[in-house]
């Protein structure tokens, strides 16, 4: 069953094994890790431990930030290995959940974006990843959030509008939709894809948008 599971050192294999996975498949951006800001992605135990002790710290409120960024609750996507499902939870995907919007978020990026690796994708995590994530807004009082996808990305709109968007308009070759949050509170244990495919947003692309 997906996950939506803080950043913790017990999923570093995996995670590592991720990383190395985006890298090979030419994604140099990996949507919603929170990791842009990280020259080199050192997935050493050493270096895994300072990722997540920053990626934690991005969520409290009493963290100074430059201008232009946001607090934002950094999750990792997680599952059973697809070859064992009685096995350890693994990393499969990153979501981020920014508690506001900057005039560059509300144009473009949303509150919500997020990746799945590409060894899980079409297995609909992203789908419910995107469920799961809408609870976690209502518990922090938003109550509707903002997702943009491409234009031409149709499939990240159908997993954005079976997860209750609206379409509002689109900016700059983004189509913008906003999704209440308040009839997903008790959806934090989602087990079944809502719509439609999986992927960064349901088609094997990272993003309903970073």
């Amino acid at each position: 069953m997906t996950s939506l599971d803080r950043p913790d050192l017990r999923f570093r294999s995996s995670w590592a094994a991720a990383v190395a996975e985006f890298a090979a498949a030419g994604e140099a951006t990996m949507h919603g890790s929170g990791l842009w800001e990280f020259e080199h992605v050192d997935t050493t135990e050493d270096g895994a431990r300072g990722i997540v002790a920053y990626l934690l710290a991005q969520a409290d409120p009493a963290l100074a930030l430059p201008e232009g960024r946001v607090h934002c609750t950094y999750f990792w996507i997680t599952d059973k290995p697809a070859d064992d499902p009685t096995g350890e939870r693994e990393f499969v995907g990153y979501l981020a959940l920014r508690h506001s919007l900057t005039p560059w978020l509300l144009e473009q990026g949303g509150h919500i974006g997020y990746a799945v690796r590409p060894s899980r994708r079409r297995e609909g995590h992203a789908s419910r990843a995107l469920v799961l994530a809408l609870g976690e807004a209502a518990a922090l009082g938003l109550d509707r959030v903002l997702l943009t996808a491409d234009e031409d990305n149709v499939a990240s709109w159908r997993v954005i509008e079976a997860a209750g968007g609206v379409y509002e308009d689109s900016r700059k070759g983004m189509r913008r939709y906003w999704v209440p949050t308040a009839a997903r509170t008790a959806a934090r244990t989602a087990d079944r894809d809502p719509g439609g495919g999986p992927g960064r947003d349901g088609a094997g692309r990272p993003r309903a948008r970073r």
